[in-house]
């Protein structure tokens, strides 16, 4: 825990814009209740937490976005800023508030029920895994809704071949 009280205390950036903070994009979580209980956070020294609220941070599919920013003695002793994704939690906001109480980035360890929501600012949106083949096409047959132009072509022939026999059977 820090003894020092003066310097800046931790900050916070909470994304607000096209898609954390929605309905839409997050439904289920009163976003309005969550952005009061963030800047509701008090440090070890009893400060406010500054909280500032962004248009867009950028990583939208880890929607809500809060990036957490050192304290100056956080930032002297090395932390740097930890973005976190998926806040959408009660509990991670809570884990949060005791983070920063106990000194945030650069001071205190990252509490372990953060760690699987630290992102950053680069994070790409995880690709959506290909289909798997189904058995026509992994048995050489085209993909599911497109017509296998040789099968035509094959019936076709099969049709015109069939009606050969059926005249030269005729003509007997």
């Amino acid at each position: 825990m820090v003894s020092a009280i003066d310097g800046t205390p931790c900050k916070l950036t909470v994304c607000r814009g096209c898609c954390c903070g929605t309905r839409k994009k997050v439904p289920g979580v009163d976003h309005k209740a969550q952005l009061a209980r963030l800047s509701a956070i008090d440090d070890h020294a009893a400060r406010r937490v500054p909280v500032r609220t962004s248009k867009c941070l950028g990583i939208c599919f880890q929607a809500n976005v809060v990036v957490v920013q050192p304290s100056r003695q956080g930032r002297a002793a090395g932390g740097n800023p930890v973005w976190l994704g998926r806040m959408t939690e009660d509990r991670l906001l809570e884990a949060l508030d005791d983070w920063i109480f106990d000194g945030g980035p650069g001071i205190a360890p990252l509490p372990v029920l953060l760690e699987e929501h630290v992102t950053s600012k680069d994070a790409k949106k995880p690709k959506k895994p290909k289909k798997s083949k189904k058995k026509s096409e992994q048995l050489g047959g085209t993909e599911p809704g497109k017509k296998d132009k040789k099968s035509k072509k094959d019936k076709k022939r099969a049709k015109k071949a069939e009606k050969k026999k059926k005249e030269k059977a005729g003509r007997a």
